[in-house]
C-alpha cells in the first residue's frame, strides 16, 4: 500500500481533538476525577473488572465502554487502550456520538487498580521490551524503575483480557485494534513487529523509539514477511522541535541522541514497503508529547471504526 502522510492543520477542537483546557502536560500525580462512566452516556454503558499480574506485583483495572446499539452481525469492532484510566478519563460524549453513528467499536480500556490517570511504575515494566527476553532491565540509572515486561503484559492481554471480554460481548475478531503513547506507543509497536497477528489495526501515537538507544528500530526488522496489519503512526508537530535533553536523566539523552527526531516518519515511510502493511503517518497540529494522549485518542476511534477491507 502507499504511504500516506498527513499534517492536521490547526488544533481541531470539540470532535476534532480536544479542548484547550486539556492541554497542559499531564502530571504522574493527577488524579482520574469524574469521567463519563460515573455521569454516563447516551451512547455508550460502561462496566469493568480487575485481575492481577503472573506475578503479583501489579493490578489491573480493565475499564468497559459498551455501545448501546445492537452489534452488527460480525459482532462489534474492538480498540483495546493502554493507559486505560487515562484513556478513561479522556472520552468526551461527542466522541462517543460520533461512534454510534459510525458503527460503534467496543472500547477496551487496560489501567491499573489506583485513583491515578497514570501508574508509573506499572506502565514503564508492562509497556518497555527487553534487550533479550527474560533479561533483568531497569528504565535508567536514574530512575532505576524495573523494565521490560512488554512480552509477559501482551501474553496477558491475549490469554486473560481478551478472552475475559469475548465470553460476555459479541467480538469481530477482524477487526481488533490496539492504542498507546509513548512508552504505550513503543509497546504497539513492538506487537507489531514480534505478535503481528495479535490485532489488525495498530495505532502508535508518540512512539519512545529512543528506548534502550533505538531497540524498536532493531526490532522492526524481525517483522515477518507474511504480516497483515493496518498501523497509523501519531506524531504532535511541537514534538519535532528542540528536545529538553537537559532535563532526562543521563542514560536517556544518550539514548534519545542515537535516534533521530523524524525516527517515527520515517519508520512509517519504510514499513509502507512491506507487502502486508498499510501505514499512514499524522502529525497533529498544536500538541506536544504529553498532550499527544488526549489528543490522538479520537483519531484512534476514528481508525479503528474504519470497514475491514
Amino acid at each position: 500500500m502507499p504511504f500516506r502522510r498527513l499534517i492536521t492543520l490547526g488544533l481541531l477542537l470539540g470532535l476534532g481533538l480536544v479542548s484547550l483546557g486539556t492541554l497542559a502536560r499531564p502530571s504522574f500525580e493527577q488524579k482520574l476525577g469524574p469521567t463519563l462512566a460515573d455521569s454516563g452516556s447516551q451512547y455508550y454503558r460502561f462496566d469493568r473488572f480487575e485481575l492481577d499480574s503472573a506475578d503479583g506485583q501489579r493490578r489491573y483495572r480493565i475499564h468497559l465502554a459498551i455501545p448501546r446499539r445492537d452489534a452488527p452481525p460480525a459482532g462489534y469492532p474492538v480498540l483495546y487502550l493502554l493507559d486505560g484510566n487515562a484513556a478513561l478519563g479522556a472520552l468526551r460524549e461527542e466522541w462517543l456520538a460520533e461512534q454510534d453513528e459510525r458503527g460503534p467499536a467496543l472500547l477496551v480500556m487496560i489501567g491499573y487498580a489506583t485513583d491515578l490517570r497514570l501508574d508509573v511504575d506499572s506502565r514503564v515494566y508492562d509497556y518497555t521490551p527487553a534487550l533479550q527476553p527474560g533479561q533483568p532491565l531497569l528504565e535508567d540509572d536514574t530512575r532505576r524503575r524495573p523494565a521490560g515486561g512488554a512480552a509477559e503484559f501482551l501474553e496477558l492481554i491475549e490469554t486473560r483480557i481478551k478472552p475475559q471480554v469475548a465470553e460476555h460481548y459479541p467480538l469481530d475478531t477482524r477487526r481488533q485494534a490496539l492504542w498507546g503513547h509513548s512508552y504505550g506507543g513503543a509497546f504497539v509497536l513492538n506487537t507489531l513487529f514480534t505478535q503481528p497477528q495479535a490485532f489488525q489495526r495498530y495505532i502508535a501515537a508518540s512512539p519512545s523509539l529512543w528506548w534502550k538507544s533505538g531497540l524498536l528500530l532493531r526490532t522492526e526488522q524481525d517483522l515477518p514477511a507474511s504480516a497483515r496489519a493496518q498501523l497509523l503512526i501519531l506524531r504532535g508537530s511541537d514534538e519535532a522541535g528542540p528536545r529538553a535533553a537537559h532535563a532526562q536523566p543521563d542514560e536517556r539523552r544518550r539514548a534519545m541522541a542515537v535516534v533521530p527526531a523524524d525516527a517515527a516518519q520515517q519508520m512509517a515511510a519504510r514499513l509502507a514497503s512491506h507487502p502486508g502493511l498499510e501505514v499512514e503517518y499524522r502529525e497533529l497540529a498544536g500538541l506536544g508529547h504529553g498532550p499527544m494522549l488526549d489528543g490522538s485518542i479520537l483519531p484512534a476511534l476514528r481508525w479503528a471504526t474504519e470497514p475491514a477491507h
